[in-house]
């Protein structure tokens, strides 16, 4: 499963760990020292098959780079790396477009473990059908969503949520369960990520989001996907 990575790192022996441990596993690695070399290297291309971004760097720090990646449509995979560890911090990574978040100091091993599964998860994205819950449309190829033919734009936390439950509608998804679709591991994420992707979705997908008839809450358990032209029994 070798892959394109570019790493965006101002601290040399940091970024030189992460080139090692990258190339080890049979990675071709781009190292880039700032924001604004990262933004450059993505637009002139090849685009990487991740990216991975320091948060704190000269010239543009990680969360412009995201910021700035996500408005030009640019989908790649990118895991972040971050001294900070509030969970405020954590949440805003991941509702900018972050795929993945780990606070420093980390463990090389847990980072390769990380990769890997970002880099599987492109790869079945690749390989999924469209999937259709009544007017709802998501597209994991294209990286769509529409509803009722409307195109709807969606962070990549926020897609992944929703094609999870896309592809199982009318399973209830408990909060757990959805963490480890969204990002394989828990450690530094709580409940509260699932609960803000799932405010903001339905603010995009619902009719009225206050009422919703789509995205459901099963109360004590979770979440669940549901197409509302053939009724529901919970919410």
């Amino acid at each position: 499963m070798c892959a394109h990575v570019m790493i965006a790192e101002d601290d040399d022996k940091q970024a030189e760990l992460v080139r090692r441990y990258l190339e080890r596993e049979g990675h071709t690695v781009t190292v880039v020292p700032d924001g604004r070399a990262a933004i450059d290297a993505v637009r002139t291309g090849p685009p990487p098959q991740l990216l991975v971004l320091d948060v704190m760097m000269p010239r543009a720090d990680g969360l412009d780079v995201l910021r700035v990646l996500r408005a030009e449509g640019r989908e790649l995979p990118v895991l972040m790396l971050t001294a900070r560890s509030t969970e405020d911090d954590l949440l805003l990574g991941l509702d900018l477009g972050a795929d993945d978040y780990m606070t420093k100091p980390y463990s090389p091993r847990e980072l390769m473990a990380r990769v890997r599964t970002l880099l599987r998860r492109s790869r079945r994205a690749a390989g999924t059908p469209v999937l259709r819950v009544g007017g709802l449309v998501v597209d994991p190829q294209r990286h769509e969503v529409s509803v009722d033919g409307e195109p709807i734009e969606c962070t990549p936390g926020e897609f992944r949520l929703l094609a999870a439950m896309a592809a199982e509608p009318g399973r209830v998804f408990s909060r757990q369960r959805l963490l480890e679709q969204l990002h394989g591991f828990t450690r530094y994420i709580g409940d509260r990520t699932v609960d803000v992707h799932v405010m903001n979705l339905r603010k995009k997908i619902e009719p009225t989001p206050r009422r919703p008839v789509r995205l459901l809450t099963v109360f004590g358990v979770g979440y669940k996907l549901a197409d509302p032209d053939r009724g529901h029994d919970e919410r």
